[in-house]
């Protein structure tokens, strides 16, 4: 690979360290680096999900992300508290500001709430080198607002966050060149630990041979493109450590689905309820690609099973003939595939995606569907009541049964208390 011919960028990609966490500590007067805290979705529910765990919690109980709160250990040391998301939420806008006295607005990319882009280039006469200037960005957001953070360096979007999970959340600050691609991320195993790769494309391409990232780099790049189409083509030169993304775009070019996961509050095991939980869900999937402008033609439907049971599931897909986004078409495809592979077992998460999209910009006319125009456009303009007075404001009466979760998950602010 010819790096020469690369952009040669100064990127900063920043991740606040156990940000709920600390920031929870920090209000509570506490050192967010010493202290035993986390943060859960509702301690008045012992299933609830913890969604931060303190560094000193991880290290010495190994509670992480996604343990539930019955598996936090009954100490007098730990502390247990609700997510404050409106805080959170401040928190996070005010560590932007403070980026802007780096670089300018449009050289910042907040890619979530702990984490950022930052596009350096020409600030050396300014701030010194890129370690220079990760450092004293740290420095200040630890004096300003008591919070640790790390801030991985490369020559591109790609190349900082790879540098950040896998070096810098070590050591505080680290930068990969090109040069250390062979050495530094070839070696990576297994798959999933390379960003952009999930679980199921690191099942697929281990059936191809492919353990480690150094073989992913050098499979033949038709063979990718063959089983993957674009995917394999970004998948072999995200091997290589290149990325031509600009600053504020996704690392992965062009969004390719639409879909929501929702874990349940509870088991569910009637079916009309779970049923519920659907339309729902495909009102929120369809919702999301119409306002992007986006129709799909494939439909992907997946429900996973109460652990108390084993655990499982299943996750089916079906294409469907003309693209839509409207939402009783994702509902009945959804219910087909709910009939065909569900076998009674008890529910605790849906997922849902529409994928396989196109501009939703024509509509093709057939004698069986005449009203596709129009519930179309009814779609839309639900959309523009819900904008303009609330995502609650418009609710479909499945909604307001025992088994509907829209109206309770409307009250909360990212899924979880403001």
């Amino acid at each position: 690979m010819n790096y020469e011919d690369m952009p040669e960028r100064t990127i900063l990609c920043m991740d606040m360290k156990s940000f709920y966490a600390s920031c929870a500590a920090v209000r509570l007067g506490l050192n967010p680096l010493t202290c035993y805290l986390a943060v859960v979705g509702d301690t008045e529910r012992q299933g609830s999900v913890v969604l931060a765990a303190s560094p000193q919690l991880k290290a010495d109980f190994g509670i992480r992300t996604g343990n539930r709160l019955f598996e936090i250990p009954k100490n007098k040391d730990i502390i247990v508290v609700n997510a404050q998301m409106s805080f959170f939420l401040e928190r996070s806008m005010e560590i932007t500001k403070l980026l802007h006295r780096y670089v300018p607005p449009e050289s910042i990319h907040t890619y979530s709430v702990d984490e950022s882009f930052l596009q350096a280039d020409g600030t050396e006469k300014l701030w010194g080198s890129p370690q220079e200037l990760a450092e004293k960005i740290r420095r200040d957001i630890w004096r300003e607002f008591g919070l640790p953070c790390a801030i991985g360096i490369g020559p591109n979007m790609l190349m900082s966050k790879l540098c950040l999970d896998l070096e810098a959340k070590k050591k505080g600050v680290a930068e990969w060149g090109y040069e250390d691609v062979e050495t530094k991320l070839w070696p990576l195993s297994p798959l999933s630990k390379m960003w952009g790769i999930g679980s199921r494309v690191e099942r697929t391409l281990n059936r191809m041979g492919i353990v480690t990232v150094g073989d992913l780099a050098h499979y033949p790049l038709e063979l990718l493109e063959k089983k993957f189409g674009i995917m394999g083509n970004q998948l072999y030169y995200h091997a290589w450590g290149i990325d031509l993304s600009e600053i504020g775009a996704p690392i992965m070019q062009g969004q390719i689905s639409y879909g929501k996961s929702q874990i349940l509050l509870r088991d569910y095991t009637d079916i009309t309820e779970i049923k519920h939980v659907i339309l729902e869900m495909c009102e929120e999937v369809a919702r999301r690609a119409r306002r992007a402008g986006k129709a799909g033609r494939t439909i992907s439907f997946g429900v996973g099973y109460s652990k108390d049971e084993g655990g499982g599931g299943f996750y089916r897909s079906k294409t469907i003939e003309q693209p839509s986004n409207i939402t009783m078409e994702l509902y009945q495809v959804c219910l087909e595939l709910f009939r065909t592979f569900y076998q009674g077992q008890t529910v605790r998460k849906i997922s849902i995606a529409l994928s396989n999209v196109c501009e939703d910009t024509e509509t093709q006319l057939t004698l069986f569907s005449l009203d596709h125009p129009k519930k179309r456009q009814i779609g839309y303009v639900m959309d523009e009541i819900r904008q303009k007075y609330g995502s609650n404001s418009l609710l479909r009466a499945v909604s307001y049964t025992k088994g509907g979760t829209a109206l309770y998950r409307s009250r909360l602010l990212g899924g979880h208390k403001a």
